[in-house]
């Protein structure tokens, strides 16, 4: 019996001990410090990112985005479609109708679309797209608070893809307009429009991507001159002036003629065209930076039109044979190899193998760089054109002439 007695003994101590040292666990006083300390630890690696609010900008976009519905009359419809037929004059094709014998113009379809626009001043000039009214002459714009205006063409570029239209109205909200040369890339933008003509006054985010990206879209021909050849050849438009902003903003059929906006709800652009070749929306988007539509638009409100003059001047870009043979040292530039007998160029007293580095302090590295400053130059105005001349740097004002 006696050496049962033992492990009995054994056990209750053992647990007697094990009882002592949980109630004195349990009395332990907690150290607040490291516990608090912890605790933020944790939460700071779970605490989610905050991303930019872009709520104050988009009220204020979208008060100024405006819905556009465009279609030609049915009297300009009946216009075109006899342009467009060769036996029109004929009595006999205008006494019957024939259509549907194969004979004389197809029935012409009245053509429809629908964009956006942005409020340009408070007295109702609005800014858009040209392509997106360019065949209309029965024009509606619908405001942010649902009211409904016809609308007049004031002018139309389509070089740059921009018109101006005007509505009777007054006090309405309108942007600051921002320097769109200060845009970097990477700053986020918000895109606002009317996408399909129904997800009215949608706002997408974006970055800007790039920077003055040259598409060739504006010398595109469109459908209808594609199928009727007598009216291209007759055609000699002159190139499109294009320095897109790229952004990565979500832009539709629709979104044409609506605002790009900065985080401060300042206008940097006029969203203009896609990168799809769906037609759809497949990753970027291309806007008409500030700068150049506000000088633009100033133009179309005050004349109607942006009169363009002549430079007058036949260019090479520099190559490493023309800097042997000039005797230069620059890496970038355009050569003069003629000049226009009346133009402004030899007015102004150019001469061929002058070297063009800069117009208005902008560099002028090729020829495409001279083509968009001349381009945006309007009758009257002058550029100072920085030369390379015989190794000497001269800079001569030229003023820009009227187109013979």
């Amino acid at each position: 019996m006696k050496k049962y007695i033992h492990p009995f003994l054994a056990g209750i101590s053992g647990g007697l001990l094990v009882l002592a040292g949980f109630i004195w666990f349990q009395n332990k006083p907690i150290d607040v410090q490291n516990s608090n300390s912890m605790v933020h630890a944790v939460n700071s690696s779970v605490a989610a990112p905050v991303g930019p609010d872009f709520s104050d900008a988009a009220d204020k976009a979208l008060n100024v985005v405006v819905q556009i519905n465009a279609q030609e009359s049915e009297k300009l419809a009946r216009q075109k479609m006899d342009q467009n037929n060769p036996f029109g004059n004929n009595p006999f094709f205008q006494e019957f109708d024939l259509r549907s014998f194969g004979f004389g113009a197809p029935f012409y379809q009245q053509k429809k679309g629908s964009g956006s626009g942005v409020i340009y001043s408070n007295d109702g000039y609005i800014v858009t797209n040209n392509h997106v009214v360019e065949f209309a002459d029965d024009i509606e714009v619908i405001l942010k608070d649902g009211r409904k205006f016809k609308a007049k063409k004031v002018g139309t570029d389509p070089r740059t893809d921009l018109a101006v239209l005007k509505i009777e109205a007054n006090n309405l909200p309108i942007l600051q307009v921002a320097n769109s040369d200060l845009l970097r890339v990477g700053e986020w933008v918000l895109a606002v429009g009317n996408p399909f003509g129904y997800l009215t006054s949608t706002v997408t985010a974006g970055i800007v991507s790039a920077k003055g990206r040259d598409l060739n879209l504006l010398d595109q021909q469109n459908e209808e001159d594609y199928y009727n050849p007598y009216q291209r050849l007759q055609k000699a438009t002159p190139p499109g002036i294009e320095e897109y902003i790229q952004t990565d903003a979500a832009v539709n059929p629709g979104n044409s003629g609506g605002a790009l906006v900065d985080v401060q709800g300042r206008l940097v652009g006029i969203n203009s065209a896609i990168a799809s070749k769906t037609g759809y929306y497949s990753g970027y988007s291309f806007a008409i930076p500030s700068n150049l539509m506000s000088k633009i638009v100033k133009e179309l409100i005050n004349s109607g039109s942006f009169d363009r003059g002549i430079f007058g001047v036949g260019v090479v870009n520099v190559d490493e044979e023309i800097k042997k043979e000039l005797n230069l040292n620059v890496d970038n530039g355009v050569v003069i190899t003629e000049l226009e007998d009346k133009g402004s160029a030899k007015f102004a007293g150019l001469l061929p193998n002058d070297v063009i580095v800069e117009i208005n302090n902008k560099p002028v590295k090729t020829v495409e760089d001279l083509q968009k400053v001349v381009a945006l130059s309007k009758i009257g105005e002058t550029l100072y054109t920085k030369i390379i001349r015989d190794g000497q740097v001269k800079e001569i004002p030229v003023k820009i002439k009227k187109m013979l």
